[in-house]
């Protein structure tokens, strides 16, 4: 059975219209990820294990055990005695379109490296096979964890863990674009599978178009690169060699919040699954056209169900 660990912060979201009807749920894009990985695969194939930190507050627990029904391992969560999970509000348009409001400077998720328990953790993810993260799981942290997390990472690439990356930029996490960057650079030669969005890309290189992006990745020598282009499609480069594999079109979208989280999960269920990258990027589009026709990052486990047989 393969090992997937994914990093990151999961959220309390609030979805809706401010001062109108409001729904409370959670969701973060690691954790959106992880989310659909376990609901699409068998329970032997892949052990989804979340790594991050919650407060121990009813919420807390509450998220924890939802995570636990759709088959999330939470061994790797810590549980911060002083902090609690941080919050979102998601504002959607009439097209689905979404913007969001944060409060999470002073998250457990935050202090993640710094909670006394965090070196067992890092211990137990030198037995795993692949750990995800996102430009978010680094930017919520404060500056010296990320450099140290980084340097985590190479040690853990180095005892054969494959490294997956999505670049997944907000500008607002960050002081400014040239500290992004500069944290990219610096895991970007670790990363084995480049998982990114080019509305990200050209948002914080300029990039003109994917040709760029891939141009711009391939020179960090990363083994495998997927360009994601909403609803077009996505490119994979592997080995110099390009494949656009695109999207069965969506007439009914309502929120596309976890497009891009979904779309990586239905990918990387497939890649440890050592299906083909034309085969993993099917995947992720069915996994992604079906979370956007619903509210919410996290969707109703019964509008999943069928894929886990269909991919297995």
């Amino acid at each position: 059975m393969k090992k997937l660990a994914l990093i990151g912060e999961c959220m309390i979201e609030l979805n809706g219209e401010p001062f109108g009807n409001m729904r409370q749920t959670y969701g973060g894009d690691t954790l959106n990820t992880a989310t659909y990985v376990a609901r699409v695969c068998l329970p032997n194939q892949i052990e989804v294990s979340y790594v991050s930190a919650l407060g121990q507050d009813k919420l807390s627990q509450g998220m924890i055990e939802h995570w636990q029904a759709d088959g999330i391992n939470t061994d790797l969560v810590l549980r911060d005695e002083n902090r609690s999970a941080g919050l979102y509000l998601i504002q959607l348009d009439k097209s689905g379109e979404r913007t969001f409001l944060y409060w999470r400077n002073q998250s457990a998720a935050r202090y993640l490296l710094q909670h006394p328990n965090y070196p067992n953790v890092l211990e137990k993810l030198k037995s795993v096979d692949m750990i995800y993260l996102s430009g978010i799981s680094l930017a919520i942290l404060p500056e010296n964890d990320r450099t140290l997390l980084i340097e985590q990472l190479r040690e853990l690439k180095k005892s054969g863990v494959e490294i997956a990356f999505d670049s997944n930029y907000r500008p607002k996490l960050w002081d400014n674009a040239q500290q992004a960057q500069d944290c990219y650079n610096a895991l970007l030669p670790l990363v084995d599978i480049a998982l990114v969005t080019f509305d990200d890309e050209e948002m914080l290189w300029a990039d003109s178009d994917e040709q760029a992006t891939i141009t711009r990745l391939s020179s960090f020598n990363i083994p495998k690169i997927i360009v994601k282009q909403g609803s077009l499609g996505a490119t994979i480069c592997e080995n110099s060699k390009q494949t656009f594999v695109p999207t069965i079109p969506v007439k009914n979208v309502v929120d596309t919040t976890s497009a891009g989280d979904s779309f990586n999960a239905g990918f990387l269920a497939g890649y440890l699954q050592g299906k083909s990258l034309e085969i993993c990027c099917q995947q992720g589009n069915q996994v992604a056209g079906i979370v956007i026709q619903h509210k919410g990052a996290i969707i109703e486990q019964s509008a999943t169900e069928y894929l886990r047989k269909a991919f297995n």
